[in-house]
């Protein structure tokens, strides 16, 4: 141990070869020039989610029998979820090639001459063929690796590749990078990741996927009752068309989901016998709700890849009904936009928003107590947030940190109490019973 610590204190080392380690981000730093065996601390860079961990081995055959050989298994980034690749052990460390003014600033990034080489940082992870220069700095439609792993990127709209929340979502619950990426996997079955798009309150298992036909997709959608994955459990009440569910991670009690019973992308596209079987539980839930003092508010996230549809019901208290629509509309402003308001003429509100579907963008639009719709198209590459009702909800009724359906899981045993008290209580009012 004296004589590592006694090199390791002569040793001046390197600006040039520290710049470029630092640039570079590696997962993993062998040495050997230093005729030692040191297993440093992981730390973390600046330009990258992933931790850096370095190794030093010694001599074979060195006289203080220090370590000279290390077996490892690398797995391929590409192959990982971004969970797994933004993880940090408890002992991670700043950056060793940090200058002291960048460490007391906080701000440990390197400034370069050019956006290309370090952009190529955040494309660099997929394995699957060989990078292509970027030329003029275009990404194209390829998504942003450092977003897609921790939900912000440094850049923000000067990086060169796609910010899609949505997509974020959908990799925190398993799906493949390559996948959504590209919409194909060349590992095929031999991907640990799932094939498919996954709804919310859903998370990573581990199962794959071909995520090809339709008896592929009946099988992994989680909302599908011919599903083996479907969480029966929290099932409330089945209609011919359509069905009810608590849903998983609720944002509140009764906080229920309305579901086509066909994998349908929308519930404003529905056949006419299936728009009557959703209306039926609409009123029946509103007539539930007003008994206890709260009012209904319906939201839906359409999205332009087609998941399987649900219409998102939360109960309020009655004397916040009137302030949803005023917060929405703030909440639009500080994104940027303005929501489309559609009044409830002759209970019309909701055929005009399915008319107006654009099947090439997604969709949000919220249904506010007394029946008036705001929706907003979303346009390629604008940053919505995926959750958005719900965290618009939580701000309202002052639960911001149930803002993540997350946050909010409940043990198997505790759903299904939840579930049967609700069709205890709901069972008056339920058109299926």
């Amino acid at each position: 141990m004296k004589v590592k610590e006694k090199i390791l204190h002569d040793s001046q080392g390197d600006d040039l070869a520290a710049e470029k380690f630092h640039v570079l981000c590696d997962s993993n730093h062998y040495l050997s020039s230093a005729g030692i065996y040191y297993d440093r601390e992981p730390y973390a860079n600046i330009d990258a989610v992933h931790v850096t961990r370095f190794l030093a081995l010694a001599p074979v055959g060195n006289k203080d029998k220090q370590k000279f050989i290390h077996a490892l298994s690398p797995t391929p980034a590409s192959k990982m979820a971004s969970a797994e690749i933004s993880a940090k052990p408890p002992n991670t460390t700043l950056s060793p090639y940090l200058s002291s003014d960048e460490t007391e600033s906080g701000n440990g990034a390197i400034k370069r001459s050019g956006d290309n080489d370090s952009d190529a940082q955040y494309w660099r992870y997929d394995s699957s063929k060989k990078r292509q220069k970027h030329g003029d700095g275009d990404g194209g439609d390829r998504l942003c690796f450092k977003f897609m792993s921790s939900g912000s990127c440094p850049r923000g709209d000067k990086c060169h590749f796609r910010h899609d929340a949505e997509a974020r979502e959908q990799s925190i619950r398993g799906v493949c990078f390559e996948f959504l990426n590209k919409g194909n996997c060349e590992r095929g079955p031999d991907c640990k990741f799932k094939h498919s798009l996954q709804e919310e309150g859903r998370g990573f298992s581990g199962r794959s996927g071909s995520g090809t036909g339709s008896s592929t997709r009946s099988k992994e959608c989680w909302f599908c009752l011919s599903s083996p994955s479907v969480e029966s459990h929290l099932i409330t009440s089945i209609g011919e068309y359509c069905y009810c569910a608590l849903a998983k991670g609720p944002l509140v009690q009764d906080h229920v989901l309305i579901i086509p019973i066909e994998h349908v992308p929308n519930t404003l596209s529905l056949p006419p016998e299936s728009e009557k079987d959703l209306n039926k539980l609409q009123s029946s839930l509103k007539a539930y709700f007003k008994r206890q003092g709260k009012e209904a508010v319906f939201f839906e996230w359409v999205s332009k890849r087609g998941t399987h549809a649900n219409l998102q019901v939360v109960p309020i208290p009655s004397y916040r009904a009137s302030s949803v629509e005023n917060i929405f509309n703030l909440a639009a402003k500080k994104l940027g936009f303005t929501f489309t308001t559609i009044k409830n003429d002759n209970n019309s509100a909701r055929k005009l928003v399915g008319m107006n579907l654009d099947k090439n963008q997604s969709l949000f639009y919220v249904e506010v107590p007394g029946g008036t719709i705001l929706s907003h198209g979303v346009e390629e590459n604008e940053k919505f947030p995926f959750q958005f009702g719900r965290e618009v909800l939580a701000g309202l009724l002052n639960i911001a940190d149930k803002a993540d359906w997350r946050n909010c899981q409940l043990r198997k045993d505790e759903e299904t109490k939840m579930a049967d008290d609700f069709k205890s209580q709901f069972k008056e009012y339920d058109p299926n019973n």
